[in-house]
């Protein structure tokens, strides 16, 4: 599953997907000034002549021939492509932990000991005074066609960034070259997340993306808006580039003339980051979501697997030999509106009205087993980082919304609805009739839906399930075509609560959705509450301004607070994984169940790839 499905769509889903298990210790963020950790016994990077990825390319030593086996969803050409540029769609695989194999990023987190591993950076240095950061790139970096990689790499990946609306620019002001390895961030908005959206961004080619970085830069040097019809041709014109061939930094490559629909290769570029410490001269990825991967896994081809599985799999995997790994994933799907389409919903007294119809317990359980609980909170982000942000007396002003359905139906009736024969009518006098969209292939929304639906119908809605593939769904979301859908909540990506705000408010709504000229589910920011009116764009951007954590907890309180009372979405449970791992077939051991890192989300900072890149996780 991914970041923003709970399955692999990546898509919590593209990927997200997306999902959480308890940590007995997690204490307030502090990203900046914390002291990063290297890769241990790992050597200086020498630059290097081109790799050309082929299906024979890997090392001629001990490791030549060992496989890794890996599953996530890709799309194949012309669809799929290889601009994977961030905030481009239909990239060949989105949001994906192994494209920290191909272009790696700065640095990966430890999220329990709260610590940069150090990737393609050797440091990041906040200078508080002036407003800067800095970045210090490895020397002797290479991309596969031979070419060094520079600071201006990094630079114009900012800069496609900033075209692309990305959040890293409600932060930033500035990005330059220092000189050939080390970087300049300028800060216009002092922030402890701003690291983060530093370090975790896979830098690309200069080489390839060149020419769009550098009229992105000058659009935006010039002040020009991307709402202007400059901004958004010049947006609209990139996200149609196709490069052909990959050019990576990464110890693997993409194998492009040989995939097919059902697995693709992942071939070692023995010259890309830390590719001596990698014992693989290969990966290997199935295609698909649940529905197509299980029968592979359950034939023992899968080494690993971050997809939603079924209870009755699990169980089947784990009396096979399987280990299965439950890192928290710190997200699960939810209920999404149209508030366009359904003005009618707008009335938070509704949205209230259907959480208290929802037995989300009932619903994890069908959903996912074990692996589904409800929200204690419902505060908008994981339940395992609100005692880090949300004092205990704030904590009990959360509504847990338990199934209560005379309060319900208390809440639609002072909404002025009806209810004639067990069925609700609307103000106007229509029935209550909704289509709930939702990905037919992820094996525990498909149920979480049709669940959700069932519930009700029982209690006198009229909800007609729509699955459809999990390819089409985030686009009809984007574009406004949906009554009801399921989409990700909360962060897997991210451990900060903005990020969770930010899926939860943004991702699908007109902040993110003007990217493909849709508004998404249109729920407006500016609300009221019980609490007086609220900005939740500025509360929640202010979430992660400034570097003062007492004022942060403020602002995420807040957010909490309003999302509590206002159910923009509503979530559903949140996941843990479950993660079938063979050993001893050609893995030999993963991490062990107590392993700290564990406690990273698998969608991002993934455990098997962090480990893998040191080494612990090797061939037999």
């Amino acid at each position: 599953m991914s970041p923003t499905g709970t399955n692999d769509s990546g898509t919590n889903s593209p990927g997200p997907s997306p999902r959480t298990n308890a940590m007995s210790r997690r204490h307030v963020l502090q990203l900046f000034g914390i002291a990063g950790v290297g890769v241990a016994g790992i050597g200086s990077l020498e630059a290097c002549s081109p790799s050309t990825p082929n299906s024979n390319s890997g090392d001629s030593s001990k490791n030549a021939n060992k496989e890794f086996h890996g599953a996530y969803p890709y799309q194949l050409p012309p669809k799929g492509h290889f601009n994977l540029a961030a905030g481009v769609t239909d990239g060949i695989q989105q949001q994906s932990p192994y494209l920290d194999l191909v272009y790696p990023s700065g640095g990966l987190y430890y999220w329990a000991d709260k610590k940069w591993e150090w990737m393609m950076a050797e440091s990041g240095t906040l200078d508080e005074a002036n407003k800067t950061y800095t970045m210090k790139l490895r020397s002797g970096l290479t991309w596969s066609d031979g070419k060094p990689v520079t600071a201006k790499d990094v630079v114009s990946t900012f800069n496609l960034h900033w075209l692309m609306r990305q959040q890293s620019w409600a932060f930033l002001s500035d990005v330059s070259a220092k000189d050939d390895t080390t970087v300049t961030f300028t800060i216009g908005t002092p922030s402890t997340v701003l690291e983060r959206y530093i370090l975790r961004a896979p830098i690309m080619p200069d080489s390839v993306y060149g020419e769009w970085a550098t009229k992105a830069e000058t659009m935006r040097k010039a002040k020009t808006s991307l709402d202007s019809a400059e901004g958004k041709q010049l947006n609209g014109d990139f996200q149609k580039f196709r490069p052909e061939n990959p050019v990576v930094s990464g110890p693997f490559n993409f194998d492009a003339k040989n995939m097919t629909n059902s697995q693709m290769n992942l071939v070692k570029n023995d010259k890309g980051l830390f590719a001596d410490k990698i014992g693989f001269s290969k990966v290997l990825l199935y295609n698909g979501e649940t529905s197509d991967i299980t029968p592979v896994v359950l034939n023992k081809d899968v080494d690993y697997a971050t997809h939603g599985f079924a209870v009755a799999t699990e169980k089947t995997l784990q009396s096979s030999g399987f280990r299965i790994l439950r890192p928290p994933v710190y997200s699960g799907p939810a209920l999404v509106f149209n508030f366009t389409a359904h003005p009618e919903l707008s009335d938070p007294k509704v949205r209230q009205a259907i959480a208290y119809v929802l037995d989300r317990a009932e619903n994890g359980t069908v959903a996912l087993g074990d692996s589904g609980k409800p929200c204690k909170y419902m505060a908008g982000f994981s339940d395992i980082a609100v005692p880090d942000w949300i004092s205990d007396a704030d904590q009990k002003k959360l509504n847990a919304y338990e199934k209560d359905l005379a309060k319900a139906t208390s809440l639609l009736q002072s909404a002025g609805w009806k209810q004639t024969g067990g069925k609700w009518m609307l103000p106007s006098g229509k029935p209550a009739a909704y289509d709930i969209k939702f990905p037919t292939e992820f094996a525990d929304w498909n149920p979480a839906a049709t669940n959700a639906a069932d519930q009700l119908n029982k209690f006198g809605f009229n909800i007609t399930k729509r699955g459809i593939t999990f390819t089409q769904l985030n686009p009809d979301v984007l574009a406004g075509k949906f009554d009801f859908a399921i989409q990700t909540w909360g962060a897997s990506n991210h451990p900060h609560p903005y990020f969770a705000f930010v899926q939860n408010l943004y991702t699908f709504n007109y902040v993110t959705a003007a990217n493909s000229g849709g508004k998404g589910m249109n729920f407006p920011l500016k609300q009221t509450t019980s609490a007086g009116p609220i900005d939740l764009q500025s509360v929640v951007d202010k979430s992660a301004q400034g570097l003062n954590l007492d004022e942060q907890k403020k602002n995420v309180t807040a957010a909490a607070m309003a999302f509590n009372e206002l159910l923009p979405i509503i979530p559903l449970w949140e996941r843990y994984g479950n993660n079938p791992a063979l050993e001893g077939t050609r893995v030999a051991k993963f991490p062990a169940d107590d392993d700290p890192i564990l406690k990273n989300a698998p969608y991002a900072d993934n455990f098997v790839i962090m480990y893998m890149y040191q080494g612990k996780v090797a061939p037999v």
